[in-house]
């Protein structure tokens, strides 16, 4: 594993100063019946407009925290969050409700809490932008673009219980694409769906990223999503622990290959999480002994400082 860092990044006068999505030391902390709970710890992101991003952790690890946050649904308790030149830590009132409808769309897991179910496809595609004053010519020629575009263009009058999973949830991205919003956001898209249904879905959101230009971010705690998009950043104890990223490239005799690299992140403070599987192979506990070497930084388990302690007796 690679080790990446933001240090560098934290010189400058604004961090990310030039990302679509940037999350500046966000803490969130939620408190209720004398338990307070830190979801997040301090998250450091940056996501450049056009990026297709998943992110990837374990239930209660700050995943859907963090989309709450960049949503609009949720605020830092510390830190700053910007997406598109919005600060989320300030908007209040009609600013975050014209944020809501037009610079960022949200997919939620369940078909049934995006779509009305009395609506048709179309209808409930062109019902955001009706609200938002658009006329009917308008109106319809969105509708009919994105539900092309998605593959339910045959599909367009038929109400969300004539559909089926896969199609709920396509028309669903159509429904949050219908503002035109800069960022799709997606909380597990494909979580109620089997494998052949989920991967027609992924491909929407592909379709979306690269026909519209849409910044798509998915946060997800399957592997095999993860695994689809070009980067993918792993949370693990309310901070971003790894990054993944993957190319494709044409080989010396024209095949085309893909490869991927994990990164462990060094965030703009010097902390650094250790895979658990390199914790427990090297018997890493409690305190490290840190060695600057020539070309990298050696980490050594508390017993052979204890051994080099004993030596020197």
């Amino acid at each position: 594993m690679t080790v990446t860092s933001t240090l560098a990044q934290g010189t400058s006068a604004e961090f990310g100063s030039g990302a679509l999505i940037a999350c500046d030391s966000v803490v969130r902390v939620f408190r209720g019946g004398g338990v307070e709970v830190q979801a997040l710890q301090g998250l450091d992101l940056l996501v450049q407009e056009g990026d297709m991003l998943a992110i990837v952790g374990a239930s209660g690890s700050g995943k859907s925290t963090l989309l709450g946050i960049l949503s609009g649904l949720d605020v830092p308790t510390a830190g700053r969050a910007r997406v598109a030149g919005h600060d989320l830590t300030t908007m209040r009132g009609q600013e975050l409700v014209r944020y809501r409808r037009s610079t960022v769309g949200f997919v939620r897991q369940q078909s049934s809490r995006n779509l009305l179910p009395n609506l048709s496809a179309r209808e409930n595609v062109t019902l955001p932008l009706a609200l938002a004053g658009a006329g009917r010519r308008e109106r319809d020629g969105k509708a009919a673009e994105l539900l092309g575009t998605l593959g339910l263009a045959d599909r367009a009058d038929q109400r969300p219980a004539q559909l089926s999973g896969g199609e709920q949830q396509r028309v669903s991205i159509a429904v949050a694409l219908a503002g035109s919003p800069q960022v799709l956001l997606a909380d597990e898209p494909t979580g109620q769906l089997d494998a052949r249904t989920g991967e027609e879905v992924f491909a929407a959101l592909r379709a979306v990223n690269e026909t519209f230009g849409c910044t798509v971010v998915i946060v997800t705690h399957d592997a095999t999503v993860a695994g689809q998009v070009r980067r993918a950043v792993a949370i693990r104890d309310g901070r971003i622990s790894s990054e993944t990223l993957r190319r494709n490239e044409l080989s010396a005799d024209g095949i085309d290959t893909s490869s991927e690299e994990e990164f462990a992140v060094l965030d703009r403070v010097g902390r650094l999480q250790l895979p658990n599987e390199f914790r427990q192979a090297l018997h890493l506990n409690d305190r490290v002994r840190l060695t600057l070497e020539e070309d990298h930084v050696g980490v050594w388990p508390q017993h052979g400082v204890e051994a080099d302690a004993e030596a020197n007796r």
